[in-house]
């Protein structure tokens, strides 16, 4: 079942959804992954900055001021990974998150990506409206999985 969020609706509301950089509150965004997120605690703020320098970014933002974030690393051609989603505390619960997975997965640039992953604990009711699923053939996916916790302690 694919979620329909109207645009209009949060445009009216003073929401808006962007890719420029320049206007994303570094401060807050690594506030949040560090300090907040279970899957980027302990994240260095300079390999933050060059992940986001390297990725596609979508902020939110609520009058001007950062309400959500997420990262998309891809080749805009076959693969996209959405990592790094959340939506402030006081911005929650008012259908953001939905605003914001169907603006990324319907980005123009992204027409014709052949595979969409993306990794979570806590939200498949979220991303399975999208469409997401399960790995079908985890058999087939490798990683390598270094927290960068575990990285702040072999550098000291």
């Amino acid at each position: 079942m694919r979620t329909i969020m109207n645009d209009a609706a949060f445009l009216q509301k003073g929401f808006q959804i962007s890719t420029d950089k320049s206007l994303l509150d570094f401060e807050k965004i690594y506030n949040y992954l560090d300090g907040e997120s279970y899957w980027a605690k302990g994240i260095p703020a300079d390999r933050l900055r060059k992940a986001i320098k390297n990725s596609l970014c979508f902020g939110i933002y609520h009058q001007n001021k950062q309400a959500g974030f997420a990262r998309v690393v891809t080749d805009e051609a076959t693969f996209a990974y959405i990592c790094d989603v959340f939506i402030l505390d006081e911005y929650r619960s008012l259908g953001l998150s939905k605003w914001l997975i169907q603006t990324i997965v319907g980005y123009p640039e992204f027409k014709g990506i052949r595979r969409w992953s993306l990794a979570t604990s806590d939200a498949q009711g979220l991303y399975s409206q999208f469409g997401f699923t399960q790995i079908t053939r985890p058999e087939n996916w490798m990683e390598i999985f270094a927290p960068y916790q575990s990285q702040k302690k072999e550098e000291d």
